[in-house]
């Protein structure tokens, strides 16, 4: 165990360096694994000894920052992770997905993002576990149309299942396809911005591509086939058992929800929650927590996700006037 001190000087650089809510220092306990304190105008960091000096040298180059800067951007943090640690906390860079058509490159852009590709690149079975904005979703199907181009996998299935979060969808016209549509959306849009428009629907067409409702795939089994269950908190645990047995020969499948967005009646169990407990541990599974730090959508989200996390605040009885 090491120990480092860094003295701040002014004391109003804190609240530059640490971030709302301390956001900047988490993001740096997450990606390297070290305890960091503050006390009377110092930043103590303890922890293995490599990883309290690539801590140190980070707070060091966000201190010479907000001292140039002020305030500093979540996105400041992560290219100063990325520099002492290499691609944001883990021992090498991590490769860009192979996406040729998308509208900009798709790399891992955290340290929880860079264990979650590894972990797709080199297990069957992978469960995303994390709140919104955290790539879970996004990266799974980058993934997929790099194994589909790769010609690793024959086919791309991307599963929902259609819990409704609060709404009812029954008044929508149309068919049974254009009522479960609005839970698909997600998917198509990942989808969208990696391929082109004609290729995504030729594809779709003859079977390449499949984006269905999770009770589609009873009775199934899925052979060299890419799958991702998006939103699986709402599965039940009789539906997460079946949709894991679906897999065949030469597939991987990709689980990915958020366990504090639940929307199944108070009485049932998430399958998801279930299937994390029972499956750790096992050969050929991966299970991969994303945390705050890892939200890559606007600065906001980030925050908007802490301030649900913690406990309302009591207004005064001259604030309810």
């Amino acid at each position: 165990m090491t120990e480092a001190t860094i003295s701040l000087g002014e004391p109003q650089l804190a609240l530059s360096v640490f971030g709302v809510r301390d956001q900047h220092l988490r993001a740096i306990r997450n990606s390297l694994g070290v305890a960091i304190t503050h006390r009377d105008g110092e930043i103590h960091v303890a922890g293995d000894d490599r990883a309290v000096a690539k801590a140190t040298k980070a707070l060091e180059e966000l201190k010479q920052l907000a001292e140039r800067r002020g305030p500093l951007a979540v996105d400041d943090v992560r290219q100063i992770l990325a520099q002492v640690s290499g691609a944001n906390g883990v021992a090498a860079p991590q490769p860009a997905i192979e996406v040729p058509n998308a509208s900009r490159q798709i790399r891992p852009r955290t340290a929880g993002q860079a264990r979650y590709v590894a972990a797709i690149r080199s297990h069957e079975l992978v469960f995303a576990v994390g709140p919104a904005g955290t790539g879970k979703t996004y990266l799974a199907v980058a993934m997929a149309v790099e194994c589909l181009r790769r010609r690793d996998i024959r086919r791309i299935v991307l599963v929902r299942p259609a819990v409704e979060a609060g709404e009812s969808l029954g008044y929508l016209p149309g068919d049974l396809q254009a009522k479960i549509n609005p839970y698909l959306r997600p998917l198509l849009d990942a989808l969208h911005e990696m391929m082109d428009y004609e290729l995504i629907k030729s594809h779709m067409e003859r079977d390449v591509i499949e984006v269905v409702p999770l009770a589609y795939m009873r009775g199934r089994t899925l052979n060299e086939a890419f799958v991702i269950l998006d939103e699986a908190q709402n599965t039940t645990v009789a539906q997460m058992k079946m949709f894991l047995t679906r897999m065949g020969e030469g597939s991987r499948m990709v689980v990915s929800g958020d366990v504090t967005q639940v929307d199944l009646p108070s009485t049932t169990r998430s399958g998801l929650v279930d299937a994390v407990r029972r499956l750790q541990g096992l050969r050929g599974v991966s299970i991969v927590e994303l945390d705050e730090s890892d939200i890559v959508r606007h600065r906001l989200v980030q925050e908007i996700v802490q301030a649900y996390e913690e406990k309302p605040r009591r207004r005064s009885p001259k604030a309810r006037r």
